[in-house]
């Protein structure tokens, strides 16, 4: 199922955006989750927690979550 994420800026971070997403809890917390878990950044695997994301990028986590950055 896909969950609609609202960012208030242009671009955010993976990092951070995960934590706004309520996968993880805390921003320290995405280094080890990028490396323990598979993510792709419209369809690609990324494991960069600085990656930068925009309005309508989609950010897939097998087996967890479907999400969609929305400005």
């Amino acid at each position: 199922m896909e969950k609609v994420v609202k960012i208030e800026t242009e671009t955010i971070t993976l990092g951070q955006f995960l934590k706004l997403a309520d996968v993880i809890q805390t921003g320290g917390m995405a280094k080890w989750f990028l490396r323990e878990h598979e993510v792709y950044v419209n369809d690609e695997p990324e494991n960069r927690r600085g990656r930068k994301l925009k309005d309508g990028d989609v950010v897939i986590i097998p087996g967890m979550a479907t999400l969609v950055v929305k400005r």
